[in-house]
């Protein structure tokens, strides 16, 4: 009787079957032989197998191979197997190659030879077949043989739509492996035109191919964006019948609207054509009206399907970021999904707020929702959807809303996941730094994260607070008072008593005037936590005591009664036992005014980026803004010998940093304290000043001054004549910023009757509003004193403030003006940007209105490296390898104001046969586009 020839194959079930009732390991293995004895010698005994047993045979190999068991024959078999005209013995044939077959195989010529065969078939199954191997194998050997065949067939009229469909997938397949396949010229115009194709299948495949492309070479394909637009549109309009029976639940081909919006996300913008970004506006606002429709099942998939379209449709508004009203209503539309009763729905609605709370458009529109993300927070039960509002929170956080969501986190932080609270308190922490106006509420906050999240506090947390203590001399006070009071707590975390043992070893003198905090009880307060420290924090509560004994000689005993205790001690650590010892030794040897001299004060800080943000940048990369905030140098502990020689240079740092104190925006502050006299005014000045402002010795009559070179730099000599001499140091963040202005007199006789008087109008001041500190009426012979200034940026402006200088000399009164070196570009923020995104937005603000140019002479001979450097030092970004022309210099940079922020950019080109520059300003604002271009004309 003849055997049963179905695709069952009765043969391979039982074997299947054998295979799943073996009781162990061995009995699998045995049985797995015994077939491979008779598969092998059928193969090679029975030259009559028919296609049949083959496939029966290639399957039972197959099924052995993927049971982990290696496989060195059969593979002839299923080559053969391809030659057959039934399709379950060309499939099982193909599937044994793909799956087995190495691409270093002698056999890959036969199977190549076999592919093209089928490719060429009128059989559009066996087509199939063959394109489908192809993409599984995947190889630059498959790429190259059939580069020329698979384009074809995805292009000609003659093939059928399920071919090209898979045609499209092999070719986007092998594109992956071999980017060079796809060919150009006419071939971009034909694959282009797959967009209009009339079968579902094909522009579905068309439009993920074209998507690999566009991300490859997008000039070439930029011709897919006005089809793309055209078919979205035409999908998305009910007045069309454009694949109008490929709904899904009432949904219109949701996938290849998604792939659509998605393919034109690969542009920015999106297109510069009048007539198609208007029907693609119209567009994203019906998918937009098509959300606030009722829903037309209830049925989960109708609802998901729609999501899936309107949520595309919302990422393409906020990457174009171009369109006020659309941004606003997609905004609207996300926060009405907050209070959805789906988790997934809530999720993605927050991400995609913390995507438009970074636009300028929609950022305040994102914060009319902030107390219901604040309930997000607190209240979902997935740990997933909480840290989403936790992001959502620090994007939309601002000068006007940072101290009550900064609260809030903190509330929350007391039983927010142990998952999430590093990252919180790194969030905390930077926002308060960022949005601080008071330096007392900036410090509360970060005692506050010690408190109640102290293990996760790192330690650059804590070592900012005490930069920030240290370089501003008005909370040091208060921030020894706080920490004293939190020392007090019965449980207190190592991290507070790091804080507490810096902070009162360098100022609690400030509050030793208390008896409740008097310096006994300081010390006594701070030893009653040593016991349970680290060696490392005990290191620095040591070095707090030896700290004491120069704030506080009356309790020296107390303290050198401890560090006797620690030296006799046969301590585990014998750094620590070294230590007590050297200090000791210190205390008793070193006289008062060595002992002042070697123990004063630590100097401020230098500036340097912020560690705290580039640690929140390395545990969540891609997800948070990028808040340039500028950061001290990090008091890092020292240990041993470091930390002593760190004491005993320490008077030498304070004179070599004596103007470098780093406030909490990252401003420097000059020092307050006036120079003494000196035999030599000119040297007097020099040492005040440094490297930094340069010696001029040139005692004539001519007076030296320039503002312009200050639109360049921020520090430098602003005036100088045989009388005074004024120096500037000068630092900015955002919308603020601190000048100190240093008046030198030069003369042997003091000047009397000194007095700076600021010029400035109050309808400017409503645009700049300086605030500048009186100084003493009388400048010294050879002596310096310091004036601070304070600016705030509400608006731009153009100009600069004044200053009028008067004093009396040798009787005779003097009197003089100087411009300010406050100008609008010092409220710039360096902006990073691609070549990519650079044009795009060049071209974006392409309006009458949002341009200026000006074509001036070089100033000198063409320099590029000096107007390259003077670039650098006006405040924006100067972005290279951006422009086509190595010699063209573009830059860009946001200018902050307390009113907006205003994008700016700028691009200087140089004709070196006219000895000439070119120079475009492009911003969102007129004034400010007039305002930069005329500050930089003339300057190179």
């Amino acid at each position: 009787m003849a055997p049963v020839r179905g695709d069952g194959m009765r043969g391979l079930a039982v074997f299947i079957s054998d295979i799943r009732n073996c009781k162990s390991k061995e009995a699998e293995v045995k049985r797995i032989n015994k077939e491979l004895a008779n598969i092998r010698s059928k193969f090679k005994g029975d030259k009559t197998l028919d296609g049949y047993q083959k496939k029966k045979y290639v399957c039972k190999l197959l099924f052995i191979f993927l049971l982990g068991h290696d496989i060195d024959f059969g593979h002839m078999e299923a080559v053969n197997l391809l030659s057959s005209n039934k399709y379950s013995e060309k499939q099982i044939g193909y599937l044994f190659i793909s799956v087995l077959v190495n691409t270093n195989s002698d056999l890959i010529r036969l199977i190549i030879q076999s592919i093209k065969n089928d490719l060429q078939s009128r059989n559009p199954v066996h087509v199939n077949l063959a394109l489908q191997c192809i993409a599984n194998i995947g190889s630059r050997d498959m790429a190259e043989s059939f580069s020329n065949e698979i384009p074809k067939l995805l292009v000609s009229g003659d093939t059928m739509d399920v071919v090209k469909q898979s045609a499209a997938l092999c070719l986007l397949r092998l594109f992956r492996s071999s980017p060079d396949i796809i060919p150009g010229g006419e071939w971009t115009s034909r694959i282009i035109h797959l967009l209009n194709d009339q079968h579902m299948g094909v522009v579905t495949a068309a439009t993920s191919l074209i998507d690999a492309l566009v991300k490859r070479n997008p000039d070439e394909y930029k011709g897919c964006v006005n089809l793309a637009v055209s078919r979205l549109s035409r999908i998305v309009t009910a007045s069309y019948t454009d694949l109008q029976d490929y709904t899904y639940y009432f949904v219109p081909a949701p996938w290849l609207s998604v792939k659509l919006l998605r393919l034109l996300q690969n542009y920015n913008p999106v297109t510069e054509e009048a007539g198609v970004r208007a029907r693609l506006n119209e567009t994203l606002e019906t998918i937009l009206n098509k959300a606030q429709e009722p829903p037309k099942s209830k049925k989960v998939q109708h609802s998901n399907a729609k999501n899936a379209v309107l949520f595309e449709a919302i990422n393409l508004i906020i990457h174009s970021d171009s369109e006020p009203n659309l941004l606003v209503r997609a905004c609207n539309q996300l926060g009405q999904f907050l209070s959805n009763r789906e988790t997934n729905l809530r999720y993605l609605a927050l991400e995609s707020m913390c995507h438009l709370a970074t636009s300028e458009f929609s950022h305040e529109e994102v914060k009319k929702h902030q107390e219901v993300v604040i309930l997000s927070m607190k209240m979902e039960k997935d740990v997933s959807v909480r840290q989403m509002a936790v992001d959502l929170l620090y994007a939309m956080c601002d000068r006007g809303n940072a101290e009550e969501i900064v609260q809030e986190m903190l509330n929350y932080l007391e039983t927010a996941d142990y998952s999430i609270r590093e990252e919180m308190v790194l969030k905390v922490a930077i926002l308060a730094e960022k949005y601080a106006t008071d330096y007392t509420w900036y410090v509360d906050v970060i005692l506050n994260l010690i408190r109640i999240a102290g293990d996760y506090v790192s330690e650059e947390v804590w070592y900012r607070v005490i930069q920030i203590v240290i370089n501003r001399e008005e909370v040091q006070g208060y921030a020894a008072k706080t920490v004293f009071e939190a020392l007090q707590a019965p449980a207190c975390h190592e991290n507070m008593v790091k804080v507490g043992g810096y902070i009162l070893g360098e100022f609690g003198n400030l509050i030793a005037g208390d008896s409740r905090s008097a310096p006994l009880v300081q010390f006594k307060l701070l030893h009653s936590k040593y016991h349970l420290c680290s060696p490392m924090t005990r290191a620095l509560l040591l070095s707090t005591y030896i700290k004491f004994i120069n704030l506080f000689p009356e309790i020296r005993t107390n303290i050198q009664d401890v560090f006797r205790q620690h030296s006799n001690l046969r301590s585990a650590d014998a750094e620590l036992q070294q230590r007590a010892s050297e200090y000791l030794q210190l205390s008793i040897v070193a006289s008062t005014d060595v002992l002042a001299t070697v123990l004063e004060e630590m100097p401020s800080f230098p500036e340097r980026e912020s560690s705290i943000l580039a640690v929140l940048k390395k545990k969540k990369p891609g997800r948070v803004p990028e808040n340039e905030i500028r950061e001290s140098k990090s008091p890092a502990p020292l240990t041993s010998a470091a930390q002593n020689n760190a004491l005993v240079n320490n008077s030498h740092s304070k004179l070599n940093n004596s103007n470098a104190n780093t406030d909490l925006l990252g401003l420097s502050t000059p020092p307050s304290n006036n120079i003494g006299n000196g035999s030599n005014s000119n040297s007097t000045l020099i040492d005040v000043l440094g490297d930094m402002y340069g010696s001029n010795s040139n005692n004539n009559s001519s007076a030296v001054y320039n503002t312009k070179k200050f639109l360049f730099k921020n520090n430098g000599v602003l005036f100088e004549n045989e009388m005074l001499q004024i120096g500037v140091k000068s630092e900015f963040r955002q919308n603020l910023g601190r000048l100190g202005l240093f008046y030198g007199n030069k003369t042997q006789v003091p000047l009397t009757n000194f007095n700076p008087v600021l010029q400035w109008s109050a309808e400017d001041a409503l645009k700049l509003n300086v605030q500048m500190k009186v100084v003493e009426p009388t400048l010294e012979a050879g002596a310096q004193i310091q004036q601070l200034l304070t600016a705030e940026c509400i608006e731009d402006y153009a100009d600069a403030p004044t200053i009028e200088i008067s004093f009396r000399y040798n009787g005779t009164q003097q009197k003089f003006s100087i411009k300010l070196p406050l100008s609008v570009n010092k409220f710039f923020e360096p902006t990073e940007m691609n070549a990519e995104s650079f044009f795009a937005r060049w071209k974006n603000l392409s309006g009458e209105q949002q341009r200026s140019q000006k074509v001036f002479k070089a100033a000198q001979p063409l320099d590029l490296p000096g107007a390259r450097n003077k670039l650098m030092g006006f405040g924006m970004q100067l972005l290279d390898q951006v422009d086509p022309n190595p010699d063209n210099m573009v830059c860009a940079g946001i200018i902050h104001t307390q009113s907006q922020q205003v994008g700016c950019l700028m691009r200087l080109e140089p004709n070196k046969q006219a000895q000439m520059f070119r120079l475009t300003v492009r911003a969102s604002k007129e004034t400010v586009t007039r305002e930069i271009c005329d500050l930089l004309t003339d300057q190179f």
